[in-house]
């Protein structure tokens, strides 16, 4: 039985190859003293031995498994510093796979609840589940996004059962679309003294109380005990909280809202009203400004 030819030396090319590398990345191994220079042939042209492609193919293996090059170096060279740099690497590689698998949830609820929902935390989905299929507005689960940016998956699970009461009150829905409506009219042409903004103000204090009052009333006893523990479960199995949250007074300097004069006086007086020690009186029908259309559903700032 005859062998193939087997080469005492090879190029570059051919080393590359055999390695499943790529002659620049052999060149830049050179460069940085990972892999020596090979003796040169009379036409002054690399030619690598059997022990220069096992180290090549010890590098190679090495940068697969995401050690940077400096620590190839180290390992290579028989340093025991290289177990800090593998306890570092391998600590990395956890927190880059726990990011894979939030993914990989996401993809599986983006397509279990559609879109928009399954992008949601499953903290604030799992509350929307209560809702009947449909009831939901866009506008709702912007409202979600935005309360789970600032103040974290807790406090936009928490906010759900707001859209859930509203997705399931049709009176209290109906209420919220004119509050919108007037809200909306509070444009550049309203003066912040003008009554329509204090009247509107006691309207949305009144609406927001009788929404509290039909969410307690619809909640399951300790579901809020519960809510809490499951956070507290998932916080500490490093779920994905989406990003760092932030205060909402820092919120109100990040995020633009288009908002006149009168509109920011109407947004303070009405959480003023809901935070005074016996609440806002609510103003007259004659004070009751018109209304009636979509609103975002978004807590005032």
């Amino acid at each position: 039985m005859h062998l193939p030819a087997i080469p005492r030396w090879v190029k570059i090319g051919d080393a590359a190859a055999f390695t499943g590398t790529t002659p620049r990345a052999v060149r830049h191994y050179h460069a940085i003293g990972l892999l020596a220079e090979p003796q040169r042939g009379a036409d002054d042209r690399r030619r690598y031995g059997h022990d220069d492609l096992v180290r090549l193919l010890w590098i190679r293996r090495m940068a697969d498994a995401g050690i940077p090059l400096e620590d190839i170096r180290t390992a290579l060279a028989g340093s025991a510093d290289v177990e800090q740099s593998l306890a570092r690497l391998e600590e990395s590689l956890t927190a880059e796979a726990a990011a894979v698998e939030r993914r990989r949830n996401a993809v599986r609820r983006m397509r279990e609840d559609g879109t928009s929902l399954g992008l949601l935390s499953p903290l604030v989905a799992d509350r929307l589940r209560q809702a009947p299929p449909g009831a939901l507005r866009p506008a709702d689960l912007d409202a979600l996004l935005v309360s789970e940016r600032v103040f974290g998956p807790l406090g936009a699970a928490v906010q759900a059962d707001r859209f859930v009461v509203l997705a399931t009150r049709p009176d209290l829905r109906a209420e919220e679309d004119r509050l919108a409506e007037a809200e909306a009219a509070l444009d550049d042409g309203v003066s912040p003294d003008d009554p329509r903004v204090e009247a509107l103000a006691a309207r949305r204090c009144a609406h927001e109380t009788a929404l509290l009052a039909a969410i307690e009333d619809a909640e399951e006893e300790g579901a809020i005990d519960d809510l809490f523990a499951r956070y507290d479960e998932d916080a500490d199995g490093g779920a994905d909280a989406g990003g760092t949250t932030m205060s909402a007074w820092e919120a109100v300097g990040k995020l633009p809202y288009d908002f006149s004069p009168a509109r920011i006086r109407y947004e303070e007086r009405a959480l003023e009203l809901q935070h005074a020690p016996h609440g806002g009186t609510p103003p007259g029908p004659e004070a009751e400004p018109d209304g009636g259309g979509p609103r975002s559903g978004r807590r005032a700032p």
